[in-house]
């Protein structure tokens, strides 16, 4: 047992703060940099279409977190779901897999935001950017603002819901910003034609669309990461989801919108920073300068609230022994783990090196059997096993919402293409040996006994016990 002066974490967020912390990194800098990708993609502006149905596997999966992060909130998220409901069978495997996968996954997401951040740099200094990629500078910018990013996370969760609602501000302007422009120099015209064979090109053109519209989503569990440090977990974890999925759904799609109905979408789908070439055309190059500043800081306030969710995910796997006893360590004054935010803050800054695209499919393909399938399956596998677990909140239209999630990322991962699915069974496979190794050093499950732990349970110190 924990002694009563032992650093632990601090229920301070409450739903307005849960909820920006999701929007925020669910926006940040993605949609700026996918839309032109996601034109290209579709071939026209029928990729206004791909945000609405992305939203619906976002939603559907949202329930899937809603009801795992309402019964189970800790710090770790998918960590802990994981460990309550395969350590029957497996033992502590999954578990494993999934910091395995985590500390690979979130990081790159956050690389991301370092990539589109240095691309809207671009617009103003446009040595930043080399043909499609970033230029030698641009990198060392992008390994500046992930060492800025972790400096400002090095303080108290209750300093940094402040950060995050004053960087949910500054995104919501950008976006509304470069809204309002595109809405005032809107033309239909160029917004709802059509190429031919336009609802063809829709379905072919789906699945990659769906690849980048779904990263774009990205973000909406990052709240119950934190499920620690929220207050009234059971009601604000779920009701933060919902709002964030729906809000964004609604700022993607008349951003989307706005950009088609002011720049040409075969003019859009090669642009580097289309925001700002929005912004240029309705208010001049003024303008979108400012702009531009506003969504920069949107790109950098989306990696801040990546990297504060992720940090915490090896936490609770190093207290119960799956992970390096190194990440379960607290800040002794200001109670958060320091060695997950370093070691994903080093990870963020190599896959700022790559370019975007790559770095996309990689985290799609590597997250989405070990954390999206799998917690599809841990929420039937703990409703039979943990019948008593109080849920607060429980999935609506139960397993419907599970089963069209469940299609919708196994769609996902087929889309990713092929070398980003090699590498992440190659990434899975490589977990799988890590954990034999480490197993039989613990000599835990398959080679001991399985520890069962059902740590949410009611009176959950009685309710353990070895098989």
């Amino acid at each position: 047992m924990a002694s009563p002066t032992a650093p632990s974490f601090e229920r301070r967020l409450g739903l307005f703060q849960a909820t920006t912390v999701n929007m925020t990194q669910m926006c940040g800098v993605g949609p700026f940099v996918t839309i032109p990708l996601m034109i290209s993609t579709m071939e026209g502006p029928q990729a206004m279409f791909g945000w609405v149905v992305g939203a619906v596997i976002a939603i559907v999966d949202g329930l899937v977190w809603a009801e795992l992060g309402a019964a189970m909130p800790g710090a770790g998220g998918t960590y802990l779901y994981l460990r309550e409901a395969f350590q029957y069978r497996t033992g502590r495997l999954m578990p494993f897999l999934f910091v395995w996968s985590a500390v690979l996954f979130i990081p790159l997401i956050m690389s991301t935001g370092v990539i589109g951040l240095v691309q809207y740099a671009g617009y103003l200094w446009p040595s930043l950017i080399h043909g499609d990629g970033l230029s030698g500078k641009g990198h060392l910018v992008g390994l500046g603002v992930v060492v800025l990013v972790v400096v400002a996370l090095y303080r108290r969760i209750g300093d940094i819901g402040k950060l995050t609602s004053f960087f949910f501000v500054v995104m919501l302007a950008s976006v509304l910003g470069v809204i309002f422009a595109a809405f005032t120099h809107f033309s239909p015209h160029l917004a709802f034609t059509f190429p031919e064979n336009g609802g063809s090109k829709f379905f072919t053109g789906l699945g990659a669309g769906l690849v980048l519209a779904i990263y774009d989503y990205l973000g909406y569990n990052t709240a119950a990461y934190l499920g620690a440090e929220v207050k009234d977990p059971g009601r604000v974890i779920p009701r933060a989801i919902v709002i964030s999925i729906l809000g964004i759904m609604g700022l993607y799609f008349l951003l989307q919108v706005g950009v088609l109905g002011v720049v040409p979408w075969q003019q859009a789908q090669h642009s580097s920073s289309v925001a700002s070439l929005v912004l240029e055309k309705a208010w001049g190059k003024g303008a979108a300068q400012v702009f531009t500043v506003g969504i920069i800081v949107t790109a950098f306030a989306s990696v801040f609230a990546g990297l504060l969710g992720g940090s915490r995910v090896p936490y609770n796997a190093a207290r119960d022994k799956v992970f390096l006893s190194w990440f379960g360590r607290l800040h002794p004054r200001l109670n958060f783990p320091t060695a997950g935010l370093f070691a994903m803050g080093i990870i963020t800054a190599l896959g700022s090196l790559f370019t975007l695209t790559d770095v996309i499919s990689m985290l799609t393909a590597v997250f989405v059997l070990i954390q999206s399938v799998a917690q599809i399956v841990a929420v039937t596998v703990l409703r039979r096993r943990q019948p008593t677990l109080p849920r607060p909140y429980r999935m609506w239209l139960y397993p419907l919402p599970g089963i069209i999630a469940l299609i919708g990322w196994l769609y996902i991962y087929k889309s990713a293409g092929s070398r980003p699915i090699e590498l992440s069974i190659a990434w899975l496979a490589a977990g799988v040996a890590a954990f034999l190794i480490w197993a039989r050093a613990e000599r835990t499950w398959p080679f001991g006994p399985k520890e069962i732990k059902e740590s949410f349970l009611p009176n959950a110190e009685e309710a353990v016990h070895d098989v």
